[in-house]
């Protein structure tokens, strides 16, 4: 039976989902962690320097529970994010954990693992056969070759957890059997779906006639690789950066002055790149630098010494990500991020914002008008526009499909589920 069970991963930068359909019910797997269940599993990993197998090596933790030992310790051991971002990116091999190496397919793995398993405590024996989701187009992904490299690595990872039987469908493609589960008649419907890493668009056919043949009609699909963690990035580069050194200068050899290294800010641009800027090198490097500058300059570079030294970059996204969401609902908000002695603290407008992630918006945009282009698709055509993932409640990603549709098309809903449970669904066809 569990060989042929209809199940359904929603692998994702931020979160991950993973269904079983029966008919046309989903049950979505739950997650145990302190802050009670919840119905997605955090893609992160965690190695605590103390936590080891019978063999000396060391342990790791996914999900939910990752988060809350992560919390405990305090900033001790790494914390592995966003492992999807990279599995197009040829030039992440590996990385160091402590003593040993790990390649990305590793550690998608024992991500996977950990999914798998806490997933089977409660629906039971998952099989072997799975609809995986994935992007149009992978973050990173720069040709064909890219976006194979990015499906056979999971593909590998996959395996080695025991999916073996592995289809992959797009991901804005899942999210409209998801829909479609609420029509009743039959409807042409354009799906933005947008994640951490990437956002994704599809035209389909589907309503009641198409779930009855088990036939949808794909139109059309595009994407980008930008979406929630790039709107981020433009928080972190024009309110935390600055406050951390960026277009600040110091005093180098024979009184030279100059600016403090820009690629440190790149990093930061990317907050799960943070405990890769935790190294010997870099951090004497800053010491150097602080111990060369002015006050000003030297409080600053003590501060990002502070984030490095202390693991803080989940806290730091976590205070950029709330601030995102108050300025979806409200014209201004405030920054805040405390951690004693450091404190950064700013007001934020609205119209800042949408200024700072024009560049991605823009992006947006010019990905739905080619997918309406490519298809011969004009927008007073397009019966609905389904929008489902975080990104879809900032107004200004919002108005890309207001201005081009008509605020009275647009529908949402199932933001952390709906597109596992459309795999789920997917995966009841051949």
């Amino acid at each position: 039976m569990s060989a042929t069970r209809s199940v359904g991963l929603d692998f994702g930068t931020t979160n991950s989902a993973i269904g079983v359909a029966d008919g046309d019910k989903v049950q979505l797997a739950r997650f145990s962690h302190k802050g009670g269940l919840t119905d997605t599993f955090r893609s992160v990993l965690y190695f605590h320097p103390d936590a080891r197998d019978k063999n000396g090596r060391y342990e790791s933790i996914a999900g939910p529970r990752a988060l809350d030992r992560y919390l405990e310790a305090e900033g001790k051991g790494r914390l592995l994010q966003s492992l999807k971002s990279y599995v197009a990116d040829r030039s992440f091999q590996a990385t160091s954990i402590f003593t040993r190496t790990h390649t990305i397919v590793d550690l998608l793995a024992l991500l996977l693992a950990d999914l798998r398993a806490r997933a089977e405590e409660e629906l039971g024996p998952l099989g072997s056969r799975i609809v995986v989701g994935r992007p149009v187009n992978f973050a990173h992904a720069n040709s064909p070759e890219d976006e194979a490299l990015a499906t056979g690595r999971l593909r590998e990872a996959l395996a080695r957890v025991g999916w073996t039987d592995v289809v992959f469908e797009f991901e804005p493609v899942a999210a409209a059997y998801y829909y479609e589960t609420q029509l009743e008649k039959d409807q042409r419907v354009l799906v933005a779906d947008f994640g951490g890493g990437t956002s994704d668009f599809s035209l389909i056919e589907v309503g009641p006639s198409h779930r009855k043949s088990d036939k949808r009609t794909i139109l059309g699909s595009d994407g980008v690789g930008l979406a929630g963690d790039a709107l981020d990035a433009k928080v972190l580069h024009n309110v935390v950066a600055p406050r951390l050194g960026l277009g600040s200068t110091y005093k180098a050899m024979f009184g030279r002055d100059l600016e403090v290294p820009v690629w440190i800010y790149a990093k930061l641009r990317r907050w799960h790149h943070l405990s890769f800027l935790k190294t010997k090198k870099n951090i004497d490097l800053l010491e150097e630098i602080s111990s060369q500058s002015d006050p000003r300059t030297s409080a600053k570079i003590d501060a990002l010494l502070h984030i490095l030294e202390y693991d803080l970059g989940y806290h730091l996204y976590r205070a950029v990500e709330r601030v995102k969401v108050a300025l979806s609902g409200a014209d201004a908000a405030r920054f805040s991020f405390v951690d004693d002695p450091l404190e950064i603290e700013a007001d934020i407008t609205r119209a800042q914002f949408e200024g700072w992630i024009s560049e991605e918006t823009t992006a947006m945009a010019e990905c739905v008008d080619r997918l309406l282009a490519s298809t011969g698709v004009g927008a007073k055509d397009v019966d609905q526009v389904f929008m489902t993932g975080g990104t879809s409640f900032v107004p200004a990603v919002r108005r890309i499909f207001d201005d081009r549709f008509g605020a009275e098309k647009i529908r949402a809903g199932g933001e952390m589920i709906s597109v596992a449970t459309g795999l789920a669904l997917r995966a009841r066809d051949p």
